[in-house]
């Protein structure tokens, strides 16, 4: 009798159906909130989204993507009041978003906690918002600096 594949196709089906439909780069999506880094035009981690020093760079690099073909990708396993400035600032720039809240995705500090991504490759580097807007950092740091006031021994001894 001969074999016309329809016993490897009942494998198949019969796997798929067990195990799931298999995935491409299935830790590549995790890590990204669930696309593909080709895809990612910008990423902040935990830390750096609870610093709220980078709002404003998230902001420009909203102001310079495709509203249509643009999705931000917002880690929900943050507490709300995080995420709130963000939420914002997307729906101020008409750029639409979506809220993972699968238990795959971490809140460590190093964990991605926000994505833009488009809809096609766009391959671009760097996609760190701390690489990518480096005199952001910089320019919240020294207001932070600058915004300290002396302590009393400072004033006292002040020489």
């Amino acid at each position: 009798m001969a074999d016309n594949g329809t016993e490897g196709d009942a494998n198949k089906r019969l796997s798929n159906a067990i195990y799931g439909t298999p995935k491409i780069n299935p830790d590549e999506q995790r890590h990204y909130l669930g696309t593909f880094r080709e895809r990612v035009a910008l990423t902040m981690t935990v830390q750096q989204l609870k610093s709220d020093q980078y709002l404003d760079a998230f902001g420009k690099d909203l102001s310079q993507r495709d509203e249509v073909n643009d999705t931000v990708l917002i880690n929900g396993n943050l507490e709300q009041d995080v995420l709130s400035p963000y939420i914002r600032m997307a729906t101020m720039h008409a750029v639409s978003f979506t809220i993972k809240n699968d238990p795959q995705y971490k809140t460590g500090d190093d964990d991605l906690a926000l994505v833009i991504t488009a809809k096609t490759a766009i391959d671009m580097n760097p996609v760190d918002v701390a690489k990518k807007y480096p005199d952001q950092s910089q320019t919240n740091n020294q207001n932070t600096h600058a915004a300290k006031k002396p302590n009393l021994w400072h004033r006292l001894f002040k020489s």
